[in-house]
């Protein structure tokens, strides 16, 4: 099974399979994580995210990676933060889920992510990274064992590596608590 590890710093440098985009509904660049990944992955991505038409919340959608080290990104649209009781953990986790199901697909072996909805969207760290730590988790269980099912190579199964990136000291704390959990 990957290792899942969390660091501090900046996604758009990372040299891995994939980087996760914490993206919008629209899907065409915004602020936080999704404009630093939208302006060093250059002007084709904009072109690239256009063709999908948006993406639900909890959902993913795939583009290359363009100007970035990445092969590809996979763009998440998380929940905005309303309290916790309007399917935010069930939705967060989706997005989590989909992009490690989306990775095995490919066949990569790493694979990044930014703290999805603790932002703008407002999803408090702690809570968020608990859920993204669990969420990942699952699916790289639940992927390793259609793997054995199947006895072929399954969504997921090629993960080697699984990285939680933080921008700040706090985020950083948080991801590596719900790691020991």
């Amino acid at each position: 099974m990957a290792v899942i590890r969390a660091i501090k710093g900046d996604i758009t440098e990372l040299e891995v399979d994939a980087v996760v985009n914490a993206a919008n509904n629209r899907m065409l660049g915004g602020g936080g994580v999704d404009g630093a990944i939208h302006r060093a992955a250059g002007p084709e991505l904009l072109e690239a995210c256009r063709t999908f038409g948006g993406c639900p919340t909890g959902e993913v959608r795939v583009t290359n990676g363009f100007d970035l080290p990445a092969k590809f990104i996979i763009h998440a649209v998380g929940p905005i933060w309303h309290g916790g009781d309007q399917n935010e953990p069930e939705l967060l986790a989706a997005c989590y889920r989909s992009a490690i199901a989306e990775a095995g697909t490919l066949g990569l072996k790493s694979i990044a992510f930014p703290a999805i909805s603790t932002g703008v969207y407002g999803y408090p760290p702690a809570e968020a990274a608990e859920v993204a730590v669990r969420a990942i988790r699952e699916a790289l269980i639940s992927d390793s064992e259609s793997c054995r099912d199947a006895n072929t190579a399954a969504s997921g199964s090629s993960l080697d590596e699984v990285l939680l990136v933080a921008v700040s000291d706090a985020d950083l704390v948080a991801l590596e608590t719900a790691i020991a959990l």
